[in-house]
C-alpha cells in the first residue's frame, strides 16, 4: 500500500479550483480517458500577463487529482513566464512527495500545464498534435520514445520501473519493455570514442595539443632509454619530429616513431594525424 502525505490526501478530499474556464486564455489537455488519466487546464491572464483565474477537470486517480489542485494554487498569481518554469518535481514537492509509482500524475499537471501555455502563446491555434513527434513505443498508452528520453533525461530515470511510474509506459502488456530499455540505454550510455565526432581544431590549437602530449607522454617514455624528440613541423596532417639524444641512432626509432610517438598523437590529438621525421 502507497503512503501519501497529508497534503496530498487534503488536496484529494479537498480539491482547489475545480472546473471550466469560459473564453479561457490558455487551455491545455492531457491524457485520455481509455487510458486511464485525463486532464484539462483552463486558466485566464490579468493586463500584466498573471495567471488571475485557473481550473482543473481530471479523470484519475488521487495523485491526479492532488497533483492537478495543487498546481493550480501553485500558478495562481504567477507571471506566465514563472508558471513555465514550473516542474513536475516541484508539483511532487509541494505535495510533501509523492510515491514513485505515482509521479506520472505530477508529470501529467507539468504537460498539462505547458500544453495551455503554447495554446496562450500560439493564439489559441495550437494545441497538442493527435500525431505526436517520435515513433511511439508504448502502444497500450500511446507513449512515444521522444517522450521516454525526455523523462529519462529530466528526472535522471535508470530503470524500466522508473519509467513506467513516470510515464506509465510499459505498465499495460508488457510488450515493450525491451524496447523501453533500449531508450533508456541510449540516453544513458555514453557514446565511445569511435562514435564521437573529432572536434574541429585550428592549425595553431592542433601544434598546441601536439606539443603537450609529447611533453607530457611521449617525450617520459623515451627519456627512459635516454631518448627524447621535438616538434619540427605541421603540414595538413602530416607531423614531423626530430628524435634527439639516443633515439636519433637508434635502429628502432622508426618502430618508435610509430609505436610511441604516433599512437599517442593518433589517440589524443587526431587519428587523422601521420607521424614523419623531419629532413626525411
Amino acid at each position: 500500500m502507497w503512503e501519501y502525505t497529508e497534503k496530498v490526501r487534503d488536496h484529494y478530499l479537498n480539491p482547489r479550483n475545480t472546473g471550466e474556464i469560459t473564453n479561457a486564455d490558455g487551455v491545455g489537455e492531457i491524457g485520455n480517458i481509455s487510458c486511464g488519466d485525463a486532464l484539462r487546464l483552463t486558466f485566464k491572464l490579468d493586463e500584466e500577463k498573471k495567471i488571475a483565474d485557473i481550473k482543473f477537470k481530471t479523470f484519475g486517480c488521487g495523485s491526479a487529482i492532488a497533483s492537478a489542485s495543487v498546481l493550480t494554487e501553485m500558478c495562481m498569481g504567477k507571471h506566465i513566464d514563472d508558471a513555465k518554469k514550473i516542474t513536475n518535481q516541484d508539483i511532487a514537492d509541494a505535495l510533501g512527495g509523492l510515491p514513485r509509482e505515482k509521479m506520472h500524475c505530477s508529470v501529467m499537471g507539468q504537460e498539462a500545464l505547458q500544453a495551455a501555455i503554447t495554446y496562450y502563446e500560439s493564439g489559441g491555434k495550437k494545441r497538442l498534435p493527435e500525431v505526436k513527434d517520435g515513433n511511439v513505443v508504448c502502444v497500450c498508452f500511446n507513449i512515444t520514445d521522444l517522450e521516454i528520453e525526455k523523462a529519462v533525461s529530466e528526472n535522471s530515470l535508470k530503470t524500466l520501473e522508473d519509467v513506467t511510474n513516470f510515464t506509465k509506459a510499459g505498465g499495460a502488456c508488457g510488450h515493450c519493455h525491451e524496447k523501453i530499455r533500449t531508450v533508456i540505454d541510449n540516453v544513458l550510455q555514453p557514446k565511445t570514442n569511435s562514435e564521437r565526432k573529432p572536434a574541429r581544431l585550428t592549425t595553431l590549437q592542433k601544434i598546441d595539443l601536439i606539443r603537450k602530449v609529447l611533453e607530457q607522454d611521449v617525450r617520459p617514455i623515451l627519456a627512459r632509454d635516454g631518448g627524447d624528440c621535438e616538434f619540427e613541423d605541421i603540414d595538413g596532417n602530416d607531423v614531423y619530429i626530430r628524435f634527439k639524444g639516443s633515439c636519433s641512432a637508434c635502429a628502432f626509432s622508426s618502430m618508435t616513431l610509430v609505436s610511441v610517438v604516433e599512437k599517442n598523437l593518433k589517440e589524443k590529438v587526431s587519428d587523422q594525424l601521420m607521424v614523419k621525421l623531419a629532413g626525411k
